[in-house]
This record gives structure tokens, sequence and C-alpha cells, in this order.
């Protein structure tokens, strides 16, 4: 019997690659040369990427590979198009979306990608969650404001308490 040898996979932004998000880079690359973790990239995937796909199809048809430079220009997280095109058959085998081999006289035959109907229908129950996950992440980053030294702001944009105080019923008067 053989035995399959497993490898892992592993990150591959390097300390003096990573850059972090006011656009300082980790170790050699900045003249550190520190020890320092790198910080791994987000990357675009599972549901998330599922979502995007199906919505970048949404009223029109797309080569995978266009759905992938779709991504990237849109500025979401780096995903490989491999991970695009797994997701896409992943896709297509619940029903989601469709293929079609495109032959044109100019170049070699590709798979189209279509939403079907479940494919849209999945979608708006995606853009609700994600809609209502928005007002959530809203109202937590408002509630932080006040830690951040920043003045709280109702919800027509004012500042919160910034009209006249109420009258401190302590104060014996």
């Amino acid at each position: 019997m053989g035995t399959k040898k497993r490898t892992e996979r592993t990150n591959q932004t390097t300390p003096e690659t990573a850059t972090h998000a006011n656009g300082s880079t980790n170790g050699a690359a900045n003249g550190a040369g520190s020890e320092e973790e790198p910080i791994p990239r987000p990357r675009l995937h599972g549901e998330l990427l599922s979502t995007s796909l199906l919505a970048f199809l949404r009223g029109w048809n797309a080569y995978g590979y266009e759905l992938t430079q779709k991504l990237a220009a849109a500025g979401l997280p780096q995903s490989d198009s491999g991970t695009v095109y797994r997701t896409l058959r992943q896709l297509e085998r619940a029903g989601l979306v469709s293929s079609f081999w495109d032959t044109s006289e100019s170049g070699p035959a590709r798979r189209m990608y279509s939403l079907t109907q479940a494919g849209e229908a999945f979608l708006a129950g995606w853009i609700d969650v994600l809609q209502n996950y928005q007002r959530i992440l809203q109202r937590a980053a408002e509630g932080l404001r006040p830690y951040l030294g920043e003045r709280e702001r109702d919800d027509d944009g004012d500042d919160a308490g910034a009209g006249p105080k109420p009258a401190d019923s302590r104060a014996g008067g």
C-alpha cells in the first residue's frame, strides 16, 4: 500500500510583502529587519465569493476569466482564478448558474456562465442578509465612536445630544 504525502498550503504573503492598511510593510522591505509575523491578506471565498459571482452574473452572461477580472476591478479581496472556477462549478451543480460553450470563430471555445432563476432567488435572499449585516455593523461602529474620540450622530446626522441638556432633577431648584 502506498502512502499519500500530505502537504499543507502556506500563506504566500511573506514579511517582505505584507502590506498594512496604512500602506507600510512588514519585515525587510521597510528596512526594519524585524521578525514580525506577516499580516495575512483577506481573501474572498465561501458564500461571499459565491454571492459576488452571482451578483456579477445578474443581467448578463460572462466567462470565468471576466468574472475574475470583475472581482479584482471591484476592489474585492484577492481570489485566485482556480477558486473562482471551482466555485462556478459548485454553483452550477447547485442549479444557481448554468453554462454553455461559446464557440466563436475568433478564438477557442470558452465556457459562458449565466444566472438561473434559482440563482436569482438565492442572490435576493443574500442581498437581504447582507443589507441587515451592514446595518448591524454600522450600529456597532457608531457605538465605538465615543471610544475613538468621535461624537455620536443620531439618525439624521446631527450630533447626538447637541441641543440643550435637560435640567438635573437632583439640582434642587
